[in-house]
């Protein structure tokens, strides 16, 4: 079954025609993740998933909403609003039957304040990290784990959650009922793992073994199906070696829509039903055709969100 792990079906630009785009959806059959980034829109992340039995909910602080700053992209232009983290709060939205993870949440080092030290920002990036690490682990959910220009600083701090003597940080969780989950990557690390996802992974295989010994799924979206940048060609290069050495039950597909539409879509808004687009990619690459990579991808993302 086709499933978007990543979604965002309840920001403002579905607003008008969010009927048809579901109506889109429904003629895959697919599954969908509406995946929250601050309280408003993990709320309305969990009224969307109790409205429709296709779609679940995901619930988290997104770390470009830990301060106020002003982002500018192709596909978008805001102004984020400043959000202290609400364990209690969260831990009450996040009991729905229709939550199935904690996120996105996670370290950004892309779009800074202009007016704070970076040391600053990192640090309660990591707190507020480790705080939705903790409800994840207390409710036995996976976590949704966003990177931009971290991963460095990300791998580090999930080693430490996992074996403090790693690397200390300033708050260290317990692990749980939900910290051992399955064996990790071949020639992998041992010790605990993390149930969860890097979501829309544009790093090298470096970094893509480190998360894979960790326990973790590795999420691609349409970026996959770019071609490279002229100014950049081995970023493109790096993203599609990932996706040759995966193991394959440690891929997941989504679209992150609204944005990243793929290639054949690109310069439209991007809808979840494009995320065929990556599987069709994947199998590509990894010679499968493209049913076998939705059978896969959608076994891997049912076992790793319990549905």
């Amino acid at each position: 079954m086709l499933f978007d792990t990543h979604c965002h079906l309840q920001f403002k630009t579905y607003k008008e025609d969010l009927g048809q785009v579901l109506q889109r959806c429904n003629e895959k059959q697919m599954l969908l993740n509406v995946v929250g980034s601050q309280i408003d829109t993990s709320v309305r992340a969990v009224e969307l998933a109790q409205k429709y039995e296709n779609i679940y909910a995901s619930v988290g602080l997104h770390p470009i909403h830990l301060f106020e700053t002003h982002v500018d992209e192709e596909e978008t232009s805001f102004k984020s609003r400043e959000e202290d983290f609400g364990y209690d709060k969260y831990k009450t939205l996040a009991q729905n039957k229709k939550v199935i993870a904690i996120g996105e949440c996670g370290l950004e080092l892309f779009h800074l304040p202009e007016n704070l030290n970076k040391e600053k920002i990192l640090q309660k990036q990591k707190e507020v990290f480790i705080k939705q690490y903790e409800l994840a682990q207390e409710l036995d959910l996976p976590i949704i784990i966003h990177v931009r220009s971290a991963h460095e600083e990300m791998v580090k701090l999930l080693k430490s959650l996992v074996d403090p003597s790693i690397v200390p940080v300033s708050t260290t969780p317990s692990l749980g009922k939900g910290g051992i989950k399955s064996p990790p990557y071949e020639g992998g690390r041992r010790g605990g793992l993390i149930n969860g996802v890097v979501h829309c992974y544009t790093a090298d295989w470096n970094y893509a073994k480190q998360y894979l010994d960790l326990g973790l799924h590795i999420g691609f979206t349409g970026v996959i199906t770019f071609p490279p940048k002229k100014t950049d060609p081995k970023a493109q290069e790096d993203i599609l070696e990932v996706v040759k050495n995966i193991p394959l039950d440690k891929i997941l597909i989504e679209t992150d829509a609204p944005y990243l539409a793929p290639q054949a879509y690109r310069g439209q808004r991007a809808e979840p039903w494009m995320v065929e687009e990556v599987a069709k990619k994947i199998a590509e690459i990894r010679q499968k055709t493209t049913e076998e990579i939705i059978e896969i991808t959608g076994k891997n993302a049912k076992k790793l969100f319990k549905i």
